[in-house]
């Protein structure tokens, strides 16, 4: 049987075309073909069953056979906010892997200790498209850039909110048993710190804000370990039931 070939195409029940890069990948490296069937994929929760139309080197047509509107696997908004590596291949490896896992958002914070002060959205972007249609994912996260720290407690005031981090003088509780204490349909933010942890008046100053204080394990994770540990805490915990 002929596997399922998905594209990314976030208005599909309308546009009636392929993207550009999606186009030619269908028609000159899969080579589809007038009458082949494909999946589609919104990236905000419905696939659509499809049927190329047209197909020529640089455009692919197609027509809606079937609107598939999928179920989310977990329950209320997985957030995570964390301050880039210096080395952005552990920030790909994080959004990769972070979104064939599941989640709906990922903020970046500029922290005191912070090792890059900007980032390429775009190449994240692409990044988790491709986890998206890989993994069968019905929704793509939202990825927002760097925001100030002071700036992002502020803007985040609601909600159940974790900050995760390494001090012994400020007591921390485990953040998956903490995960477990509030209702399924409560949204969640957990925040990672750099290489050298958030400062420790940052952390205070979270606290102050309503962040819980947390520990993701015994283990002292690097930060892209870290992001995808409190990522798979926060989905196992949400799983919709």
């Amino acid at each position: 049987m002929k596997e399922e070939r998905y594209f990314y195409v976030p208005e599909a029940a309308t546009q009636g075309e392929l993207p550009a890069d999606e186009a030619v990948h269908a028609v000159r490296v899969l080579r589809l073909g007038q009458g082949d069937a494909m999946m589609l994929m919104d990236g905000r929760g419905t696939f659509f069953r499809a049927e190329v139309v047209e197909a020529t080197p640089k455009r692919c047509s197609y027509v809606v056979k079937e609107m598939l509107p999928q179920q989310r696997q977990w329950a209320g908004r997985v957030h995570l906010a964390i301050a880039p590596t210096k080395l952005m291949d552990r920030m790909e490896w994080l959004v990769e892997k972070a979104t064939e896992i599941g989640f709906d958002e990922l903020s970046l914070l500029h922290t005191q200790f912070s090792e890059r002060l900007s980032v390429k959205l775009p190449r994240l972007e692409k990044i988790a498209v491709a986890a998206m249609k890989q993994s069968r994912k019905a929704w793509l996260p939202v990825l927002n850039d760097m925001a100030d720290f002071r700036k992002f407690l502020a803007r985040h005031a609601t909600g159940r909110r974790y900050i995760a981090h390494c001090y012994d003088e400020v007591e921390r509780t485990d953040l998956f048993d903490e995960l477990q204490k509030g209702d399924d349909g409560e949204d969640a933010l957990v925040l990672i710190g750099p290489e050298g942890d958030f400062s420790i008046d940052e952390v205070r100053m979270a606290v102050e804000a309503g962040y819980v204080p947390v520990t993701l394990g015994k283990s002292r994770l690097r930060t892209e370990t870290a992001g995808l540990a409190a990522v798979m805490m926060m989905q196992l915990a949400k799983k919709s039931r």
